[in-house]
């Protein structure tokens, strides 16, 4: 099984190597036709790296690390 990986935007890192990643998706509404956005947050566990918010970072899927870390980030973009 591939593991997804997200690109999303830093919003928070007030936690010990957790890091809050926004990711935006686009997709066309299926009756109104018009191109919508979303944003979903995630929490995302690094063990390195210095991140701040506004930062774009790449996020993989990974092991359930805690009730709701269950992404690891890979990188910033």
């Amino acid at each position: 099984m591939t593991k997804r990986i997200l690109q999303g935007k830093v919003v928070s890192t007030k936690n010990l190597k957790t890091v809050v990643v926004s990711v935006e998706r686009k997709f066309r509404h299926p009756v109104l036709l018009k191109v919508v956005k979303k944003n979903k947050k995630y929490h995302a566990h690094y063990e390195d790296g210095n991140y701040s918010v506004g930062d774009n970072v790449k996020i993989i899927e990974s092991a359930p690390i805690s009730k709701l870390k269950k992404w690891k980030v890979i990188g910033a973009k």
